[in-house]
């Protein structure tokens, strides 16, 4: 657990810079995440969680400081090199599941092996492994629209892990469920960071949820105000 996964050194990200309207959505936050640990970001609406979270999955460039990724300076990244660290080492889960209407969870779960050109018999098989994996085989051949809020969010994990990322980033991932359904989601989370060892960083405004991580990081206008350090397992 020694092993540096990510650091964040004085992120500053702000918008409509030089302009009447500026803001300081990230005011110089700097941690760091080991590799096997789980932490959360929590904080009311507009305390810059997921802001943060988009500067650490090259979503978004900050504006001042550095983001490191197995200590790679990702601002020294060209898109290409973003878009191939994203695709190798980054899985994204999200509050709006962002699954294909048009396209069966099959065929969601497939679509990141795909773009990085896996054969079609690997992309099928590594698909229907996941579907086992979070607990729903029998849902391959549904559309998204078939599914309940808690089957889609299973999909949208099990798409998050296709390319086998080391970290895993949650936005908000229960945020669209009830109580029951996200923690069942949650349930599957931990397990994928206390069994398989990902390294997880999981955005939540739901306290309960945000004292499961190993640490909890809260975030108030912009700064960490609290990091109160590693909890039980």
């Amino acid at each position: 657990m020694n092993e540096e996964k990510i650091r964040c050194d004085g992120i500053v990200k702000t918008y409509n810079k030089g302009r009447k309207n500026e803001f300081n959505a990230l005011k110089g936050v700097s941690f760091v995440v080991k590799r096997g640990e789980f932490i959360s970001i929590t904080g009311q609406s507009g305390s810059g969680k997921s802001t943060l979270l988009n500067q650490i999955s090259c979503l978004d460039t900050p504006t001042a400081g550095k983001i490191y990724i197995e200590g790679v300076d990702i601002s020294r990244l060209d898109e290409l090199g973003k878009a191939k660290l994203r695709s190798e080492k980054l899985g994204f889960v999200f509050q709006q599941f962002n699954l294909i209407k048009s396209m069966s969870s099959l065929e969601n779960i497939a679509l990141p092996m795909e773009f990085r050109g896996i054969p079609e018999g690997k992309r099928t098989k590594r698909a229907k492994e996941l579907l086992n994996l979070v607990g729903i085989p029998d849902k391959a051949n549904n559309l998204p629209t078939e599914l309940s809020g808690g089957q889609q969010q299973r999909v949208a994990i099990a798409r998050a892990l296709a390319n086998d990322p080391d970290i895993v980033l949650a936005d908000e991932p229960t945020g669209n469920l009830d109580t029951k359904t996200g923690d069942m989601v949650m349930d599957l989370l931990r397990k994928l960071n206390r069994e398989d060892g990902k390294t997880l960083i999981l955005v939540t405004h739901e306290m309960h949820i945000a004292k499961i991580a190993d640490k909890m990081m809260i975030l108030r206008d912009g700064l960490i105000v609290s990091e109160p350090g590693l909890t039980k397992r």
